[in-house]
């Protein structure tokens, strides 16, 4: 059983899309993969006609798991309305997230994967998940690799490496450093990439617009 944790450098980069893609390939590949977003915000009800644009409607989708209640909740149990950081979006709705459950939540499902388990975080590492808490502590306490999602938007580089730099101090290992190609962005992905490479001991991989899932990618997974 190996478990990847999907953490960004920053916010709406990408990650949902880089995780979907990666869940897609494997699945390709006929491997056993399954793919959760314990905490999510900007989610809409279900009967909302925007709710199939939603982080989680697009990670059943990358599995072939129908929406239905039951299937949402098992995906992303922690699920906010209010486009914010978890933690403010909860306090709208009269929550407040507790990281120790959310925590307990995720161990239970890695110990229980039978395959492949991808943990899709909120926001950026540093992002609040709960009043007290950032993903940076919500990941640490997973004890699992992660792959950082980043832009190639202005000012991703200095996001990618200082993102990767938290995760060294933290002792967590690092698995790759993925580039998503942002809309408008000023050079290529791939110039932004050679640059974070030059300063990061890990894989740095592109993801073109609307492209699959990398070789590269896939098989550090």
């Amino acid at each position: 059983m190996t478990t990847v944790f999907i953490a960004g450098a920053g916010t709406e980069i990408g990650k949902t899309y880089v995780t979907a893609a990666i869940v897609r390939r494997l699945r390709a590949d006929g491997r056993d993969v399954r793919a959760l977003k314990p905490v999510a915000s900007g989610v809409p009800p279900m009967g909302d006609p925007d709710f199939s644009g939603s982080d989680t409607a697009q990670l059943l989708a990358a599995q072939g798991i129908a929406v239905t209640a039951a299937a949402v909740a098992a995906c992303s149990p922690w699920r906010f309305a209010a486009p914010l950081a978890p933690d403010q979006a909860a306090a709208l709705e009269g929550q407040a997230p507790v990281l120790e459950d959310i925590v307990t939540w995720c161990l239970e499902r890695m110990e229980a994967a039978t395959g492949t388990l991808i943990v899709e975080g909120v926001g950026g590492l540093m992002s609040p998940v709960t009043q007290e808490a950032t993903g940076l502590g919500w990941l640490w306490s997973l004890a699992c690799p992660a792959i950082l999602v980043s832009g190639s938007y202005l000012g991703a580089i200095s996001h990618a490496l200082t993102a990767y730099e938290t995760c060294r101090a933290a002792d967590i290992p690092v698995l790759a450093i993925v580039v998503n190609e942002s809309t408008g962005a000023p050079t290529p992905p791939e110039t932004v990439a050679e640059a974070i490479a030059r300063h990061a001991e890990v894989p740095v991989i592109v993801i073109a617009r609307d492209a699959p899932c990398p070789d590269a990618l896939a098989a550090l997974i």
